[in-house]
């Protein structure tokens, strides 16, 4: 890397944007209470000879992160229990996500809630169920708001309060075999459009008797992909006003489209769709990893579970005549639940402090592939000999310099549901995309006209 590296990368995260959706929730075990002599006194426990120490706070912490994700998660939950004696962060893993999420639902509604979540619903932040986190952060001098990276900040901010935390950034970049690539005289390079992607995997396609038994290219199950790419034609999914639901325009047909033909018509691509959790993720990542697909387009987190002798990484291509791609780039976000107790989130808060740390954010991005949420992470040595190592690691970085703030639902999340619908019809079920996208658009359209009324 040259000599500007620091610059370099300063400029690239201070554009960043990027993360998500998720979540988790469960607490009320014994030990989460504060120390009882000091709630008897009034917060003041008076010193004694036989006074014993105050219990440390113990908080459960949900989160939805599989393979490589979870193991380093668990890493710096033990690096951070026995960093100190405050605090103990007892790890509650879900499947994926939207499983988080559903279980945290079911915590707020039985008033059970864990102290910490790697979750972000901004309809339940205004409906009271998140704490609002201003007034923590001010208590935690080392916290440094202004360190970390802005456009991250930003997004968990819900009518100008803080209610959500960067834990770090992601967004969709391509993997692809170097040894695919190289036996049709294949350029990374060269495929900066999808249109010259398209015509590389079919190329590199191979079918027997009738049958693809090496694809191509494989998109992620699911409309984000797919929105990806109609942001880089220049689609929107709401007007400038935000009154309009914009899903059937031309960019967004002839995109969805051609994704559809490629899958179902053309089989040079294939998605693998359903299962538990993240098992369709990872069935994508097996086809790359063993030889039967050239490449697929994943999640910058990926990184820790690919083999880099293997495969290489790229930036989401553009279309002709649209200039470079413009994926989205977001911030995976926690919160904290506002029905734990107030020893509970200042015991969370404290835990958020320690993996958004220079030190553990970076070690968070060398290992995973997410980008640092903090920009003093830029500094740290092993990062920066990693990423000169390591030029993979770059690439999310790169794409965040272009990429498209992720879609804030006004409607509470009914416009993204009709998008996954209309994103299943066309990849699971060979449907039109003009067709799937009217009725979506349709669906979409009466849920935010209920909201403006």
């Amino acid at each position: 890397m040259p000599n500007l590296k620091k610059s370099f990368f300063g400029i690239l995260m201070t554009c960043t944007f990027l993360l998500i959706s998720a979540c988790g929730g469960g607490s009320g075990a014994p030990g989460n209470s504060a120390d009882p002599a000091q709630a008897a006194s009034g917060g003041k426990a008076e010193k004694t000879e036989t006074q014993a120490p105050a219990e440390p706070v113990t908080i459960e912490f949900w989160y939805g992160l599989g393979g490589k994700l979870g193991e380093n998660m668990q890493v710096l939950i033990d690096k951070f229990n026995s960093s100190q004696q405050e605090v103990i962060v007892k790890p509650v893993v879900q499947a994926d996500y939207s499983e988080t999420e559903k279980k945290l639902q079911a915590a707020i509604a039985s008033k059970t809630v864990p102290a910490a979540v790697l979750s972000s619903n901004v309809d339940w932040a205004r409906k009271g169920y998140y704490a609002p986190l201003d007034e923590l952060i001010a208590g935690m001098p080392d916290f440094n708001p202004d360190d970390v990276v802005q456009t991250f900040l930003e997004q968990g901010k819900v009518d100008g309060q803080q209610f959500f935390l960067p834990m770090y950034g992601t967004t969709q970049v391509m993997y692809y075999r170097k040894d695919a690539l190289e036996k049709q005289g294949i350029k990374a390079e060269d495929l900066t459009t999808w249109e010259a992607l398209a015509d590389a995997a079919a190329k590199m396609t191979v079918k027997e008797g009738g049958k693809t038994v090496f694809y191509g290219w494989e998109p992620m199950w699911g409309a984000g992909n797919m929105i990806d790419a109609v942001y880089s034609k220049g689609g929107k999914i709401l007007s400038d006003d935000g009154k309009t639901v914009l899903i059937d325009s031309p960019e967004w047909v002839e995109t969805w489209e051609l994704f559809r033909k490629w899958i179902h018509e053309d089989k040079i691509m294939r998605i693998h769709s359903g299962g538990q959790g993240w098992e369709y993720w990872y069935k994508t990542i097996d086809d790359v990893m063993k030889g039967q697909a050239a490449g697929y387009t994943g999640s910058s987190g990926d990184q820790g579970d690919l083999d880099f002798n293997i495969v290489a990484a790229m930036e989401q291509p553009g279309w002709e005549g649209a200039g470079e791609g413009k994926p989205v780039a977001e911030a995976i976000m926690a919160g904290i639940p506002a029905a734990a107790s107030p020893e509970q989130q200042q015991a969370a808060m404290k835990w958020y402090s320690f993996f958004m740390s220079a030190e553990n954010t970076a070690f968070w991005s060398m290992n995973t592939g997410y980008i640092a949420v903090r920009q003093s992470a830029l500094d740290n040595p092993e990062f920066v000999a990693f990423s000169e190592k390591n030029p993979q690691a770059t690439v999310p970085l790169k794409q965040a310099t272009h990429a498209s703030k992720p879609f804030q639902d006004p409607t509470g999340g009914k416009i993204t549901d009709a998008l996954k619908i209309a994103a299943d019809k066309v990849q699971i079920s060979n449907i039109p995309a003009a067709e799937a996208l009217k009725e979506a658009k349709e669906t979409a359209q009466r849920e935010l006209d209920r909201m403006g009324k």
